[in-house]
């Protein structure tokens, strides 16, 4: 029967191993608690870790662009400029130009003025002599500068609008190179994080020859075999071209990948996450990490199932001889050993709790004798009605009942 205990307060009575064992879990589960917050703690700061360094990735990247886009922009406004500071000068030219023939008329208008002068002295012959030949002179002159000013103006109107089309090449040019510097940089960053997923794979740049693909990564196992490989493309556009599917597959037949992979920025109209379309997977790059985890996963797996069925006969021959090697033999006897070592470690601790509950229960048996004689001293003076003294619920039976 169990040793039973009332509470003096609210007269609960529980049983003594009860309390023991609510102790014991208590504190085991405490342990396992604290344990547990630790591991958790542990797995949160790596994870804190990771975060930041992704972030610091992408930072780096990030103002690597900003500052390749910021010295186009200045090399392209230099030359902007250059050019802009050459057709002011030709345009002040033809302005000067523009006043020397203004000037040259007036020089006409003067020489009039004294023909006419001459005239009204009375020198008639002379002065019409003069008056024909500067006429014609001025005439000549007047109609040599006008076609050169004409030649002139047109040619300045002519490099005008070439220059105007060169700066609109340019500025096409810089929002290419913008296009180009964002495919680029996502290019990189997708190439460090396989690089930091996968340390033991090797990461390698297409070469420039191949028509799409940007990256390969060659799997790796556990023993450093290499067992497939993984092309990946890398497009930042705003929108998703069906020909890229076909291009990528002409690519993982040329490089010999066993899986191809389209990392966008705008996913197809129909698909909404990752997903495989005519052959080729499709995600953006939010979701290309847990992707290749899983296709990494899928073609070691295959590796392996297909390395398993070769050569079966020789396997069994060369397993047998291993089992049978001083290998084999001193490895499974270091197994061995240490799982004695575990059972033995185990059975320690096993006897050190045993040793633990009968001291404590030695220390229960001392408490209730020594229970059990004050109430048989309380009883034999005041009655046995008087003092409820009872430790347990049913009194007497219950602490006669204790072998001591």
């Amino acid at each position: 029967m169990a040793t039973l205990i009332t509470c003096p307060h609210c007269k609960n009575a529980f049983g003594l191993e009860e309390v023991m064992t609510d102790d014991l879990k208590k504190e085991l589960r405490a342990e396992m608690i604290a344990y547990k917050n630790k591991k958790d703690d542990e797995v949160k700061y790596l994870q804190e870790q990771l975060i930041k360094k992704d972030q610091e990735i992408v930072e780096k990247i990030a103002i690597a662009a900003r500052i390749k886009e910021e010295e186009l922009k200045k090399q392209i406004s230099k030359e902007n400029e250059t050019k802009l500071r050459f057709l002011e000068q030709r345009t002040a030219q033809a302005e000067l130009k523009a006043k020397e023939l203004e000037s040259k008329e007036l020089e006409a208008l003067r020489l009039q003025n004294e023909l006419d002068a001459l005239k009204r002295d009375g020198e008639l012959e002379k002065k019409k002599y003069l008056l024909e030949n500067s006429n014609r002179l001025i005439d000549e002159a007047l109609k040599k500068e006008r076609e050169n000013f004409e030649l002139e103006k047109r040619e300045m109107q002519i490099k005008l609008e070439q220059q105007r089309k060169k700066v609109d090449e340019m500025q096409k040019k810089l929002e290419v190179g913008s296009q180009q510097l964002a495919g680029e940089t996502q290019e990189l960053a997708l190439e460090d994080t396989l690089k930091a997923s996968f340390p033991f794979d090797i990461i390698s740049e297409v070469g420039k020859g191949v028509r799409g693909a940007d990256c390969v990564q060659t799997i790796r196992n556990a023993l450093g075999q290499e067992c497939g490989k993984i092309i990946y493309e890398s497009k930042r556009t705003n929108a998703f071209f069906m020909d890229w599917i076909e291009k990528l597959k002409a690519d993982m037949r040329s490089q010999g990948a066993h899986v191809a992979v389209i990392v966008t920025k705008t996913m197809p109209r129909d698909m909404e996450c990752f997903g495989e379309k005519n052959g080729v997977w499709i995600c953006t790059y939010s979701e290309v990490k847990a992707l290749a985890h899983v296709l990494r996963d899928g073609v070691i797996r295959i590796f392996n199932a297909a390395k398993s069925q070769q050569n079966k006969g020789d396997k069994m021959q060369l397993l047998y001889d291993y089992l049978t090697s001083t290998e084999f033999t001193e490895q499974w006897k270091a197994i061995r050993e240490g799982f004695l070592s575990m059972k033995i470690s185990i059975q320690k601790e096993r006897d050190t709790m045993e040793k633990l509950w009968k001291a404590r229960e030695k220390q229960l048996e001392k408490v209730l004798l020594n229970a059990s004689h004050i109430k048989g001293s309380v009883e034999g003076i005041a009655g046995h009605d008087s003092i409820d003294m009872n430790l347990l619920d049913d009194g007497s039976e219950e602490l006669s009942s204790i072998s001591l």
